[in-house]
Formats: C-alpha cells, structure tokens, sequence
C-alpha cells in the first residue's frame, strides 16, 4: 500500500478525530508539510491499521469526521454497514439508501470523493457484474484490499 496520510484535529482532551486517510498516489489525497506532521496523537490510528493489514482487524473504532456534502455524508456511512470479506454494487447500496437506480451514478461520485479510504470502506463496493470500478487509490490497490479481505481468492499462478 505505501505510506498511509492521515490527517486529523486533537481535542482539548487529547482524542483524536480523523478527516481523511489516503494512499500515495491517490485522485484530491491531502498535502502535509514536514513541518505539520505530528506521529504521536495517531498512535492508535497506526496500531488498528497495523492489526487490519496483518488479519487480525475486521472493524476499526476510530472517530471520523470527514468533510463533505450531507449525500456523501450519507454514502460514507452507509459503507460502515458493508462487512469486511463482503462486497456490495452501486445499485444496491442506493438502495439500502431509499434512492432510485437514477441515483447510482452520483453514489459512485460520493463514494469517488470519499476521504477516508480503508476506514470507510469504499473498496467493498463493486459494478453489478462483479467488475472492479474505480478507486481512487487505484484498481491494483482495490484488488489487493478485497483479496486480503478474502471477498475475492486469490489469482492462480
């Protein structure tokens, strides 16, 4: 996957809340100056991701607080429903959200925007044939996180 961005605001209290995570190369990733990088207050951000990657997450307990309009908002939650090893298509996700199949396209836009890859997991979700659409991290990526998942096997060499 490459180095993980996440960028975030602390509380007075020191609880972490994340805006957007992003993969190197990603389509609107975020720019973090050296001199705004701050490791410490994402610690447990790091040691759940870490646990994903190795296999032993399924569901991460982090507060998220991405920006975007109320219907992305809307899609971006609804994939916290989306159970890891699974997948969904467009259409049925409108669905689950009461809108017409008119309204695939601009769930696919929303879920193109979404700002916290992984966390919300917009890699779950694939065309009506089982095609691999778009990512914004890329299509090699998506391929990886659901094979990982084991929502896809693995290729045969």
């Amino acid at each position: 996957m490459g180095d993980l961005l996440l960028t975030g605001s602390v509380s007075p209290a020191g609880g972490l809340t994340l805006t957007s995570l992003s993969l190197p190369g990603q389509r609107g990733a975020p720019a973090v100056r050296p001199e705004e990088r701050e490791d410490r207050p994402f610690a447990g951000a790091h040691r759940q991701l870490d646990a994903y990657f190795a296999g032993r997450r399924t569901r991460f307990g982090l507060r998220l607080s991405p920006t975007g309009s109320p219907f992305q908002q809307s899609v971006w939650r609804a994939l916290d429903d989306v159970p890891y090893g699974t997948t969904t298509t467009y259409g049925e996700l409108a669905a689950r959200l009461g809108l017409p199949r008119a309204a695939i396209r601009p769930v696919g836009r929303a879920l193109g925007a979404n700002p916290l890859l992984l966390l919300r997991p917009c890699h779950r979700v694939v065309g009506a044939d089982g095609s691999l659409r778009g990512y914004a991290a890329g299509a090699d990526r998506k391929l990886w996180l659901l094979t990982h998942e084991g929502a896809l096997p693995p290729a045969l060499l």
